[in-house]
């Protein structure tokens, strides 16, 4: 829960790096937090029966936006990526895939162009 609140805290932060724990929590707790809200929508018959989802979900998506970008573009960084990859979302299905596997690589040991080693 720490690693969520503390990407919070850098809302839109897009520089520096992130280290995989951050980017990896945050995305664990971000999908949990999804799961809920849809359930909780579902339950109390106020999600859209055709995507199994509500307002609520949706208003939640749009409010942790910015900070799963700052996030996802820090983590680019700290593989040594430009932060404009993440644009590579756009491209159905293969974007997504490919951006896994940019998120999975390693970080650049030490200091990089886009600043210090967050491990140490």
């Amino acid at each position: 829960m720490n690693w969520y609140l503390a990407v919070l805290k850098k809302y839109a932060c897009f520089s520096g790096r992130a280290r995989h724990k951050e980017y990896w929590y945050f995305v664990l707790f971000q999908l949990i937090a999804i799961l809920l809200i849809s359930f909780l929508e579902r339950t109390f018959a106020v999600a859209n029966p055709e995507v199994y989802a509500g307002w609520y979900t949706a208003f939640y998506i749009l409010l942790t936006l910015i900070p799963f970008l700052a996030v996802q573009v820090r983590r680019l960084h700290d593989a040594n990526f430009s932060g404009w990859w993440a644009l590579i979302h756009l491209i159905p299905f293969i974007g997504q895939l490919v951006m896994l596997i940019f998120a999975l690589l390693p970080g650049t040991v030490g200091e990089n162009r886009y600043g210090a080693d967050p491990r140490k």
